[in-house]
């Protein structure tokens, strides 16, 4: 389902989702978000130890480089994500998307209406394309450089939290529901019982 850029007749909101002032999910956003980390930093510490990649006893230019890259990458990154999110928009049919930052959280948002397996794309759209390609680097860099990689594949997983906990959400709700998103606040919109009725 392409997205509308208004809402339709007999629908009214009644979900309303705000990463940044719901204290609730805030804390469930960023608990999940630390978990990931916790989950991926600490058993891998035990299979390649870090100090492969930063070797502080070697090269000084090259972990310098690597600190660079890792820094650098992990910036970029936000954008990246953010455009992917557009992107993902504009193949659902919206034509104008909005970038920003609303305090700790970078977004990109629009006024258009999205079917509930539309906004699913969106959300996972670029944790999905990014942790493939931060996949295929890790396995076909040399070993020394697993760490920079990893670290970016982090910020990816962790980064997406709250992708993950929305998904989640939307996923137990009528297939019939439209989202409107404007960043990190969400409206949700369903039929009323009503317009159901008179649909039958």
């Amino acid at each position: 389902m392409k997205a509308l850029q208004k809402l339709p007749k007999g629908y009214k909101e009644n979900i309303f989702f705000d990463l940044q002032k719901d204290k609730k999910l805030f804390l469930l956003v960023n608990g999940l978000s630390l978990g990931i980390v916790l989950l991926m930093v600490v058993p891998m510490l035990f299979i390649i130890p870090i100090t492969k990649t930063f070797d502080f006893s070697g090269s000084l230019w090259m972990v310098l480089l690597k600190l660079g890259t890792m820094s650098v990458s992990a910036i970029a990154y936000l954008f990246l994500h953010e455009l992917v999110h557009g992107v993902a928009m504009k193949i659902c049919g919206t034509k104008k998307v909005s970038y920003g930052f609303k305090g700790v959280y970078a977004y990109a948002g629009s006024a258009d209406y999205y079917s509930k397996g539309s906004y699913i794309f969106i959300a996972l759209a670029p944790v999905v394309l990014w942790g493939l390609v931060l996949l295929a680097l890790s396995i076909f860099l040399p070993q020394s450089w697993f760490w920079v990689v990893y670290l970016i594949q982090l910020v990816n997983l962790s980064g997406a939290a709250g992708d993950f906990v929305v998904t989640v959400r939307f996923m137990s709700l009528p297939k019939d529901v439209l989202i409107r998103d404007e960043g990190v606040a969400m409206h949700v919109y369903s039929l009323t019982e009503k317009a159901k009725k008179t649909d039958k």
